[in-house]
């Protein structure tokens, strides 16, 4: 790396607990592989931690030694915010633990866990805390984002269940914030990303679930889109909040449950989670065939970790992927009519349109509460564009940006900053809306020189 001598990198090798990779090693480009294949930066350094005493080794080395830092957990953002080039990479990705009390139904999580890792831990009594819907997203950039799934309208998001986090910071402290210390930190943290420090534990509030759930997909042919979708959005506006169900338009994968006639053509699925009894979630998703003619349905009591895989082999890594998202207070008919347009255009058969029906407990805390501020929101849409070549790029990411600004009139404010992708720096500070001014006084206060800035970045005030 540009200005290191190689007895300082010898030198910060020997007291490290973990791995240290350099780009000469033959496991470097294994290493830094991440989720979204359009991301393709070279660190100078890889430092793979095993412990909070190797971040904090790390972090002193990155700050005095003026070097870039990245930091990555499950490597699965969007935007490849784990990646910097020749800088230094703090990969998380190796603590893994998780730890369960279920008498206290509490959760400690180290931050290189995914959500895969976190559901089975906690599924193993009964309990479980609200994350996201691919099991291959990591926990630590799913919590300070926000984090929502199938369980968020009952139990609120991924912010809202965590207790405390361990944190070391740009000085190389070791803090733990919580509602009794250091309580600033710890409303910063909860959706202000990774711009205050590095988390190497979380401890989450656990809720009784499962472990089976009544789950699936109701899959309906794309000439009844505007019926289904329409009676989707009346539906959602007031259903229990026990049931999630959330909308995808995409080309129909050839699922066995599918008829041979609709696969690679344009359907509309609805998936529906119960996080209440089977026998009465049956009942309240009977109107849902109503909808339409489904072309095919899969729906029945499954693990509720299983069906948190359910989407994974339509998201797996090594793929080239561009998303745009935005937040609704409701869906307008113009807002229903443009995904459908659109929706009918996809460019590539991996593409996607889903939108997500939270609300309920995602928006009682108030907007102030938390980092995380768009509380009004009761629906998020994402554009998720994905496919393999290079040569598609221009093509994807134009249909992409053109469907997000068509449905930019119809949309609320503020943004999910997970969701962001590596082009949209300038929505950050309409992403956090009215708490953006004190999360820039917090950066100065635990990053004045702006040391963590590889992420959706907050600029010291």
């Amino acid at each position: 790396m540009k200005g290191l001598q190689q007895s300082q990198v010898d030198s910060f090798k020997a007291g490290f607990g973990g791995d240290v990779i350099l780009p000469e090693d033959s496991n470097y480009d294994e290493v830094r592989q991440i989720w979204n294949a359009m991301i393709d930066r070279k660190p100078g350094m890889i430092a793979r931690c095993t412990s909070a005493e190797d971040v904090v080794k790390a972090v002193n080395f990155g700050r005095e030694h003026d070097l870039l830092i990245s930091v990555r957990g499950g490597g699965h953002n969007i935007a490849g915010k784990a990646l910097c080039d020749d800088g230094l990479l703090i990969d998380l990705s190796l603590m893994k633990q998780v730890k369960v009390d279920p008498d206290k139904q509490l959760a400690l999580v180290e931050p290189g866990c995914t959500l895969e890792d976190v559901d089975a831990a906690t599924q193993k009594h009964g309990l479980a805390v609200p994350v996201g819907i691919n099991s291959t997203t990591g926990i630590a950039g799913l919590t300070l984002g926000g984090g929502f799934g199938w369980l968020s309208r009952k139990l609120g998001m991924t912010i809202d269940n965590l207790v405390s986090a361990n944190v070391v910071t740009a000085e190389g402290k070791q803090l733990v914030a919580s509602q009794a210390s250091e309580p600033e930190l710890f409303w910063g943290l909860r959706g202000g990303g990774g711009n205050f420090g590095i988390v190497t534990q979380f401890e989450f509030k656990l809720h009784p679930l499962g472990p089976d759930v009544l789950s699936g997909l109701i899959v309906f042919p794309f000439e009844q889109a505007k019926s289904v979708i329409s009676q989707f959005v009346n539906f959602t506006a007031n259903a229990p909040e026990d049931l999630s169900v959330w909308m995808v338009a995409r080309k129909a994968p050839p699922l066995p449950f599918l008829p041979e006639s609709v696969h690679g053509k344009e359907v509309i699925v609805l998936a529906i989670c119960y996080a209440g009894d089977p026998a009465e979630g049956e009942k309240l998703i009977a109107p849902l065939r109503q909808f339409g003619t489904p072309v095919g349905e899969h729906v029945g009591v499954q693990p509720f970790a299983a069906w948190q895989q359910a989407f994974d082999p339509l998201l797996t890594p090594g793929s080239r992927n561009y998303w745009k998202s935005h937040n609704f207070t409701q869906l307008s008919e113009a807002a229903i009519d443009t995904a459908i347009e659109y929706a009918g255009t996809l460019p590539t058969e991996q593409c996607e349109i889903f939108i997500a029906s939270i609300g309920c407990a995602t928006c009682l805390p108030a907007a102030d509460a938390m980092a995380y501020s768009a509380r009004d929101a009761q629906y998020v849409l994402n554009v998720h564009v994905r496919w393999e070549s290079a040569d598609d790029d221009k093509r994807c990411i134009a249909w992409a940006r053109e469907f997000f600004d068509k449905t930019k009139p119809f949309a609320s404010g503020g943004a999910y900053i997970n969701f962001l992708t590596d082009d949209e720096s300038d929505r950050t500070e309409s992403a956090y809306g009215e708490t953006y001014g004190r999360l820039r006084q917090l950066k100065k206060q635990y990053d004045p020189n702006n040391l963590f800035r590889v992420n959706q970045n907050i600029k010291p005030a």
